[in-house]
């Protein structure tokens, strides 16, 4: 697919498009044709790749869970119920390990928190060129398929893990005491400006930090896909080195997607833990 653009800048510039729909200047509403009339359509353009791959995804995960528990049996288990179970396992251990209160719906948001996203990543180990292409030969100008590279997706979910924390630390703290634990500490009282300042950035550098770690390292791990795939549009000798090198990088990149879900995971649950600590 490399081969049918000008040049390798427009090739990678089409892989990284979403099929974004909203206004145009003109005041009607469609789909953008390039990053530019993108960024132009403003706040309420959506990424309609991203919507569809993650909401798809999400749908999947409970199918296939739904699935597992309804056929699961004391006897020999399926490779699904197998599956299920190590899942639920490890999360549960997880839980255990990072969750010193008592909270029944820790637990079912880390499972869907770590699954979620590691579903989302692993289509990153699709060749990059399969859907578009098929998307192309229908009519579909772009498609993204990996909905982790999509900020959008990546901050709405750490922002949503944001308001799990602040809804928590406001219920089993009090307005007052979560109040004081921002203004009151690490210094004195009278320095409770300073202490604000600094805990109010704590907090906020929270989801920030949970969105673009997520972001970032699946972001360089698609450009690297993208990058060796524009050797397949060389020489055979080159595309030979280029199919050794992407099947090394994607065995290495299952590590990658996995650890990005594990950390998602890990840090949700460290957060939604100091949301129900007593600081004192």
């Amino acid at each position: 697919m490399a081969s049918e653009y000008h040049s390798s800048g427009e090739y990678i510039k089409h892989h990284l498009q979403n099929l974004t729909y909203g206004q145009h200047a003109d005041g009607t509403w469609g789909f953008a044709h390039g990053a530019e009339e993108a960024a132009a359509m403003g706040f309420w353009a959506i990424n309609v790749d991203s919507m569809l791959f993650s909401i798809g995804l999400g749908v999947l995960f409970l199918f296939l869970f739904r699935m597992a528990a309804k056929k699961a049996t004391v006897g020999v288990p399926t490779g699904l119920q197998n599956f299920v179970e190590w899942v639920i396992e490890f999360i549960d251990h997880s839980v255990r390990g990072s969750f010193s209160h008592q909270n029944a719906m820790v637990a079912p948001l880390a499972l869907t928190v770590f699954m979620w996203v590691f579903l989302m990543n692993l289509m990153d180990l699709l060749p990059v060129d399969w859907l578009p292409f098929a998307a192309t030969m229908a009519g579909v100008p772009y498609l993204k398929v990996v909905p982790s590279t999509d900020p959008n997706v990546t901050f709405g979910m750490s922002l949503s893990i944001f308001f799990l924390v602040l809804y928590y630390s406001v219920k089993m703290k009090g307005a007052g005491g979560f109040f004081s634990e921002l203004a009151f500490q690490p210094f004195p009282k009278f320095l409770f400006p300073v202490n604000l300042l600094l805990e109010g950035v704590g907090l906020i550098a929270k989801p920030i930090s949970l969105a673009l770690r997520l972001f970032g390292n699946m972001y360089a791990g698609e450009m690297i896909f993208i990058l060796i795939a524009l050797m397949f549009g060389g020489s055979w000798i080159l595309a030979l080195f280029g199919g050794a090198l992407q099947w090394a990088w994607a065995v290495f990149h299952i590590l990658i997607i996995t650890l990005q879900a594990f950390i998602f995971m890990t840090l949700t649950i460290v957060y939604l833990d100091m949301a129900h600590a007593e600081h004192h």
